[in-house]
């Protein structure tokens, strides 16, 4: 499963940030070798918190990396641990994302409402995105309780409380009145 991604190099001597995805950023350097999307073995040898603040951001050192260039050649580069890296959640209200892909979202009813496809978080929280039967596009649902009362994993099944228009076409705001053709209106 997804850990973590390479960022830009940082100093001179090899190091490189790296974003966590693991709740406990520092987990990271304890999970052990991780296999990149390229199919490497990465090893990372020391781990601490990047200058600035983000809590998810790290300064890494990879083994086999000593210089500059080395460690640009890591920039984007996703990095993946084995499932069983993992401990379990302790909380029985977290789940991994990649629990969640896959999931069929239904309401109350017993209505569904399509698979979840990804959970991504823009920047106001987590979000399901949600790819409906037989439509092109996918919807976003906010991943709140509101919103989503019960996650069931073992049974494959999301509950969803979603409003009302959720699967409506989107409304036609002023922006997308058509333009007269000619300034008189002929």
């Amino acid at each position: 499963m997804r850990v973590g991604e390479f960022g830009r190099a940082h100093g001179v001597r090899g190091e490189v940030r790296v974003k966590s995805y693991t709740q406990d950023p520092l987990t990271l350097g304890r999970l052990g070798p991780l296999t990149a999307a390229d199919g490497r073995r990465i090893v990372i040898a020391d781990l601490r918190s990047a200058p600035g603040g983000a809590p998810d951001m790290l300064v890494a050192r990879v083994a086999g990396v000593a210089d500059r260039t080395a460690a640009e050649a890591l920039t984007r580069l996703v990095l993946y641990a084995p499932r069983t890296a993992l401990a379990p959640a302790d909380d029985p209200d977290e789940w991994l994302v990649e629990d969640l892909i896959g999931l069929e979202t239904r309401d109350a009813a017993g209505v569904s409402y399509g698979r979840i496809v990804a959970v991504p978080d823009f920047g106001a929280g987590d979000l399901l995105e949600i790819a409906p039967p037989g439509a092109r596009t996918t919807v976003y649902l906010p991943f709140t309780r509101a919103f989503v009362p019960s996650v069931d994993i073992a049974a494959g099944v999301v509950t969803i409380a979603p409003p009302e228009d959720f699967l409506a076409p989107p409304k036609p705001g002023p922006d997308d009145q058509p333009e007269d053709e000619s300034e008189d209106g002929a």
